[in-house]
């Protein structure tokens, strides 16, 4: 198990804890009051880091190594019966943006997401999330298919921003992205968006024009990166954490300021501390946002959409 620095309490009372029982089952000695001890300092601890965190905190449990990504959801969401879909039937087929069909509760849905890797090889495969303008064009293809068959759209949204390359700007970046998140306004079908972790600038925006913006308790919405921000303010990445706290990015600023509409309970210390109970939260609450959406004629999802976006920042 990995730990973030600011963990590094809870990992060595577990350090103690497994020291305890490798010692009662050596010795036949009877630790059960020590170990219990424990267990209850290690759960206290746990209480008073977790229900405490701080925005730059929060900006490190989203971007955990071990939190579960897209295809995770996808797979357990729809119990393996998920058909991808490739390319963008212009130039390529984008890794770092995935989509295709899938069924959870005998409902059809279209998934689309990104998808960071596990490892070096699959960082480097999947672009570390940030897709490329064919990804975003193949996000509008499907989305556009699945408005076709009168099927809702499911995002899943884990990125730290569109890929910046020279190559991804001269083949259209920002004009891709414009068209990814007129087309999820203007859909005639139900929209659901689930910031599962890092939702970074345009490119998180691109699949977040949703009729529900949902928002997993310590993943970040952000328009660039803390570490981006403090250069531009204070010319120096140091000052991230400042940056982090200033710019409300966490899923409880983002609530009272009406940018999302829930927050997904996490397991304590994170999704991926418990995958299955992270990823049934998520399922109860894109049925809940479906349920709600799907008697909606085409006309009034589109207008729903357009007042919950006009309606930001007039109650600030």
């Amino acid at each position: 198990m990995q730990y973030l620095k600011f963990e590094k309490p809870i990992e060595e009372l577990h350090n103690k804890l497994a020291q305890a029982k490798e010692l009662a089952n050596l010795k036949d000695v009877d630790a059960s009051k020590t170990i219990l001890d424990i267990e209850k300092q290690i759960q206290e601890t746990q209480n008073k880091i977790y229900n405490n965190l701080t925005a730059w905190q929060k900006v490190q449990l989203s971007r955990h190594p071990n939190r579960p990504y897209s295809l995770d959801y996808i797979n357990s969401l729809t119990n393996g019966d998920f058909i991808e879909l490739h390319g963008d039937r212009n130039i390529k087929d984008d890794k770092a943006m995935i989509g295709g069909w899938g069924t959870i509760d005998n409902q059809t849905v279209m998934f689309i997401g990104q998808q960071k890797g596990r490892n070096t090889k699959e960082r480097q495969f999947r672009n570390f999330g940030m897709a490329n303008p064919e990804g975003y064009r193949k996000a509008l293809r499907l989305m556009k298919l699945a408005e076709k068959f009168k099927k809702p759209v499911i995002t899943l949204i884990d990125t730290p921003g569109a890929y910046p390359g020279v190559g991804a700007e001269e083949r259209g970046q920002s004009e891709a992205i414009a068209r990814s998140t007129d087309c999820t306004l203007s859909l005639g079908v139900p929209v659901v968006s689930i910031i599962i972790g890092e939702g970074g600038s345009g490119g998180a925006i691109a699949l977040a024009a949703a009729n529900k913006v949902l928002m997993l308790e310590h993943s970040i919405y952000t328009v660039a990166s803390p570490e981006a921000s403090a250069s531009i303010l204070w010319r120096s990445s140091e000052k991230a954490e400042l940056a982090a706290t200033a710019m409300k990015i966490t899923s409880k600023d983002l609530q009272r300021l009406g940018i999302i509409d829930e927050i997904i309970e996490e397991p304590i210390g994170g999704a991926h501390r418990e995958r299955p109970q992270a990823i049934m939260q998520t399922k109860l609450a894109i049925m809940k946002s479906l349920d709600g959406l799907m008697s909606l004629t085409s006309d009034d999802l589109r207008k729903h959409r357009r007042e919950k976006f006009l309606k930001i920042g007039r109650n600030l």
